[in-house]
């Protein structure tokens, strides 16, 4: 099989693939460093994911989700490392949640990531057929965001967060 009949199947398996979570625990100033420093403006294609989402979480009774400019800082810090290290994980997941409670007040953290969808309507679908992932986006939460960065190959990378707040 040649490599670009290979990639979309990679995608699938990454996007079901599970790595175990960080349970590091770090002090307050490094809580903040994940904070606020860096929050890009979204991309099309980040706010096509979170519409759709919105759009879905309407159609099926719940309510709607706010955008939230801590979790976009977050989201993007994990898409960020995820490129550098050309890898899909949920790698130190924990330090994200920390970050989190202590920046956003946050009760609940949840988070999908996915590689190589050219789409908002793809990711979301591969999402939406997960159940583990169609979980994180009918769950319980009331804000979220999304980032949406391409590797130098021109490969989308993707951190959709979720959190509820009191």
């Amino acid at each position: 099989m040649n490599a670009s009949k290979l990639l979309p199947l990679l995608a699938i398996v990454a996007i079901f693939s599970f790595t175990s979570c960080s349970t590091d625990t770090m002090d307050d100033d490094t809580l903040k460093a994940i904070e606020v420093s860096n929050v890009p403006q979204a991309k099309q294609i980040e706010i096509e994911i979170m519409e759709i989402i919105n759009d879905y979480r309407i159609n099926e009774g719940l309510n709607p989700l706010q955008y939230h400019s801590v979790v976009k800082a977050v989201a993007y810090t994990h898409t960020d490392y995820m490129i550098e290290a050309n890898n899909v994980s949920h790698d130190n997941f924990y330090l994200r949640k920390q970050s989190l409670q202590a920046n956003a007040s946050a009760d609940l953290v949840s988070e999908n990531v996915a590689y190589g969808f050219n789409s908002a309507e793809s990711v979301v679908n591969a999402w939406l057929n997960s159940p583990s992932h169609k979980a994180n986006i009918e769950g319980d939460f009331t804000d979220f965001d999304v980032s949406a960065e391409m590797n130098t190959q021109g490969k989308w990378y993707f951190t959709n967060i979720f959190i509820k707040r009191g």
